[in-house]
């Protein structure tokens, strides 16, 4: 990953991330993907504007996700679960609605880099990424590997402003602004 810029580095843009776990049996003492994700997001410097934990349930997820995507505080939204293909994994479902764009390239990358841990399993994986209210959401399943893969892997450095040769901060105008 390049910082360069024309002769100097450009500065590191602090960004306040939701997160959100969409899970039937998570609590907060059993979440070891939402704590995981809050420890990557802290440690890289971004401030965590709230994190809950809903049932997976395309109303509940939807009422949170639309809060965050209202609140011009909230630049972005990690989710974790709710995902896969079996029982009541809806989070697609509920998310893809109140999107203005979709993000295609999250969900492909994302599955191609989890294709060389999991193999042909990552093809049950239904990873989203887009932007809705200029607030960037991110759809990852919700083991921790899986959390670690696509912070580590791609919404890191997408979330830092100096990541070169563009990222999604340059295109957030409420840290533009400030």
């Amino acid at each position: 990953m390049s910082y360069a810029h024309g002769g100097g580095e450009r500065k590191f843009l602090p960004v306040s991330i939701a997160i959100l776990t969409v899970s039937d049996s998570r609590d907060e003492q059993s979440d070891k993907s939402g704590k995981l994700l809050i420890e990557r997001l802290t440690g890289a410097g971004h401030r965590l504007a709230e994190k809950l934990i809903v049932p997976d349930d395309i109303y509940q997820i939807r009422a949170a996700l639309s809060r965050w995507i209202a609140d011009p505080e909230v630049n972005a939204v990690i989710t974790t679960g709710g995902t896969g293909v079996t029982g009541r994994d809806g989070t697609p479902e509920a998310v893809r609605p109140l999107l203005d764009k979709v993000l295609d390239g999250f969900g492909e990358m994302f599955r191609s880099i989890s294709f060389a841990d999991i193999k042909t399993s990552t093809l049950q994986s239904r990873a989203l990424g887009g932007v809705a209210n200029a607030t960037y959401v991110f759809c990852v399943p919700g083991s921790s590997g899986a959390c670690a893969t696509a912070w580590d892997e791609l919404i890191a450095a997408q979330l830092d402003a100096r990541t070169r040769p563009c990222n999604l901060v340059e295109l957030m105008p409420r840290l533009r602004e400030k």
